[in-house]
């Protein structure tokens, strides 16, 4: 009874197995060159280029060149494979060729096989090497002769320099290109992918490698991602690899969504230029002084400080109406009594032109402590009134001032 069970189970996995292997396979088969027309459509435009097709045009730059801008080699177990550090990198360094053209730049055209990096290897006294391969050169033609397509293609580095991950920092000029490349020799080595029935250019030997450098040289596992894109993790590179047909189940071509002509295609530095404020700094939108800092509504000095209503002197402060002495002090009031009494202030008030009278000065202290407050005002004092009745007194009586004397 446990035996049947077990074969039942057996049974049943291998049926499970059979139908999620078609169910992939059926996925990988479904995968054309659709995917690389609509995954690279963002960061690039495609044309229709004379004896490729479609091929592809990144906006990565006037200075970018293939399997030299933005990323590192990093050994695998297929050969010394291109990391990229652009998103759309697991495309155009591992599936199809590149090629250049003096007015557009380098172009990228698919094909269906993947590799670690299409490209060919050189070796020179102290220096390594690699150009990107050209559309249509196989393998083997690229070993079999100089293959030598254009020598301002061709990077070097210094040996010791070659597995670093700032590689790029370290290219040889290009002046000295095409002495290390008169001294130079292809490296052949290869490795064959029986899986995919494909063979790769390996590149250098790992033992050469840690030799010169001094360092071990340690493969990286590559791990399938089931999406575009690549990064490395754990020490591992995740890469989206899947096997690509050049034409869909239905036997339709694919085709991009939008295709460019090739009139409409600016120059590298043209074209990239009005790309670079608006996708790295953009201080328009970011720093806005017109609208961030506004002097005019922040600090307001006419609404804050307002010193002709705050301070307003005329209303605080007016010595007029506080200190009127003609109001407080009006001795024409207050000796009202003494001037109808005219007769006994002929006697105080003749004595001012008289120089020896000796009460003068015992009338002045009377009179100033009973008018302390309107010392400021003499005007107050009628003389002319006065004078008048002294004058009329004093002819009236000069004997009667005899006699106080």
């Amino acid at each position: 009874m446990k035996s049947n069970i077990k074969i039942l189970v057996i049974l049943l996995t291998l049926i499970v197995s059979s139908v999620f292997t078609k169910q992939v396979s059926a996925q990988q088969n479904n995968i054309s060159f659709q995917v690389f027309y609509d995954q690279l459509s963002p960061y690039g435009q495609w044309v229709d280029y004379p004896n490729y097709g479609y091929v592809w045009i990144p906006d990565a730059g006037s200075d970018f060149v293939p399997y030299s801008s933005n990323g590192h080699w990093i050994p695998t177990n297929y050969g010394w494979t291109w990391a990229s550090d652009y998103n759309w990198g697991w495309a155009p360094f591992h599936y199809g060729r590149w090629d250049y053209d003096s007015y557009y730049g380098w172009f990228w055209v698919p094909d269906n096989e993947w590799g670690p990096a299409w490209v060919t290897w050189r070796r020179a006294n102290g220096y390594y090497g690699w150009e990107p391969m050209q559309p249509g050169v196989s393998i083997s033609l690229s070993f079999g002769r100089e293959y030598n397509s254009n020598n301002n293609h061709w990077i070097f580095v210094r040996d010791m320099y070659f597995d670093r991950s700032d590689v790029s920092r370290y290219y040889v000029d290009r002046t000295s290109r095409d002495k290390i490349i008169r001294n130079s020799n292809v490296i052949n080595n290869t490795y064959v992918d029986k899986s995919r029935n494909t063979t790769y250019v390996s590149g250098p030997k790992r033992e050469d490698v840690q030799h010169f450098t001094g360092r071990k040289v340690n493969p990286v596992a590559v791990q399938e991602n089931s999406r575009p894109g690549q990064n490395m993790s754990n020490g591992q590179l995740h890469i989206y690899r899947p096997q690509v047909t050049k034409n869909n189940e239905m036997g339709h071509k694919p085709a991009p969504s939008r295709i460019v002509n090739l009139k409409d295609v600016k120059r590298p530095s043209e074209r990239n230029a009005p790309n670079k404020p608006q996708t790295v700094n953009q201080p328009q939108k970011v720093n806005q002084p017109q609208t961030v800092n506004q002097p005019q509504r922040v600090n307001q000095p006419q609404k804050v400080n307002q010193p002709q209503r705050v301070n307003q002197p005329q209303k605080v402060n007016q010595p007029q109406r506080v200190n009127q002495p003609q109001k407080v002090n009006q001795p024409q009031t207050i000796n009202k009594s003494d001037n109808n009494r005219q007769e006994p202030q002929t006697n105080t008030a003749s004595p001012q032109r008289s120089n020896n009278n000796s009460r003068v000065p015992e009338q002045q202290n009377a009179n100033s402590s009973q008018n302390n407050r309107s010392e400021k005002q003499p005007v107050t004092v009628k003389p002319s009134v006065k004078n008048k009745n002294v004058q009329q007194k004093k002819s009236s009586s000069e004997p009667a001032g005899g006699k106080t004397k």
